[in-house]
């Protein structure tokens, strides 16, 4: 039987919920708008400018974007892309911002597509608030339909512990518990077995081909 006091992210219907109702606010954590705005992140949007940076400059691939949020990374991927996220408000807001890119409501944990169907798989801020079982599903579910795995999370700063409960509050002044992981680049890269792509103050990104 599971522990219901269990961590759960991807499976969790209250954490659905949460991502939904922000959809239309995602991009005030990027931006430093909204709740963000009286945050000191000193060098915060010179960084989002080097990962945006980053990711466009990767090699062009058939590209699947797991968990894509509104899409604020997804449209600087290069190549063919397909996008999926639980939410439908941010796969209403990710089509309008990639027009070009196939976006599906789906469940990251049982992608709908065959064995090898991409070359690379994307994930920006999903996996750091996966728990170990989830995790190991994302991982497994990623090298089915691609030999590349690319991801993006926060990095760990001095001020925060390798995990958390988080409290996250929307501009409507409603609270919600989100399950958060903070790695280091070199975590990142270790555990899914890759290679450092960023080393950052606030971001971290790794990347793995299976041979």
């Amino acid at each position: 039987m599971s522990d219901p006091a269990a961590p759960r992210f991807a499976t969790d219907p209250a954490t659905a919920a949460y991502y939904q109702q922000r959809a239309a606010e995602y991009d005030d954590w990027y931006l430093g708008t909204g709740v963000f705005a009286d945050r000191d992140r000193p060098g915060w949007a010179a960084e989002v400018e080097r990962l945006t940076v980053l990711l466009a400059h990767l090699t062009s691939r058939r590209t699947l974007d797991v968990a894509c949020g509104s899409g604020f990374l997804t449209r600087h991927l290069p190549g063919q892309l397909t996008a999926v996220d639980q939410s439908p408000a941010m796969v209403a807001i990710t089509r309008g911002r990639v027009p070009d890119a196939t976006v599906l409501t789906a469940d990251a944990l049982r992608l709908p597509f065959p064995d090898g169907a991409f070359e690379r798989v994307f994930s920006g801020h999903f996996y750091g608030h996966l728990p170990a079982g989830e995790r190991d599903r994302f991982l497994t579910e990623a090298r089915r339909v691609a030999s590349e795995l690319v991801i993006v999370d926060t990095a760990r700063r001095p001020d925060t512990p390798s995990q958390r409960w988080d409290e996250r509050v929307l501009n409507d002044g409603s609270r919600h518990r989100v399950f958060k992981r903070f790695l280091t680049a070199a975590e990142l890269a270790e555990e899914i077995d890759g290679e450092i792509i960023l080393d950052g103050a606030w971001f971290v990104a790794a990347g793995s081909v299976r041979r």
